[in-house]
């Protein structure tokens, strides 16, 4: 898969994941939001998730660990809340 991190009107880091055909570029122009702080390739993996930087469009790269922290708070469970 690959992803975007975007800020938000508000300034929270939303993630946005989409598969390997798309091109972040083409993901972007799809966006209402202005400013995309990170993009790469992301992976699950039995120690969880897992971001590689990878070549795009838009001269962003991926923050390895935080947007793996990201991506996986967006996607935490919140059964009970």
């Amino acid at each position: 898969m690959k992803y975007l991190i975007v800020e938000d009107f508000s300034g929270q880091e939303v993630p946005f994941i989409f598969p390997r055909r798309v091109d972040h570029a083409d993901m972007r122009e799809q966006l209402p939001y202005g400013k995309i702080v990170a993009a790469g390739f992301l992976e699950l993996r039995t120690e969880g998730f897992v971001c590689t930087p990878c070549p795009n469009e838009l001269q962003v790269t991926a923050r390895v660990e935080q947007d793996a922290a990201v991506i996986a708070e967006a996607l935490r469970s919140r059964v009970g809340s």
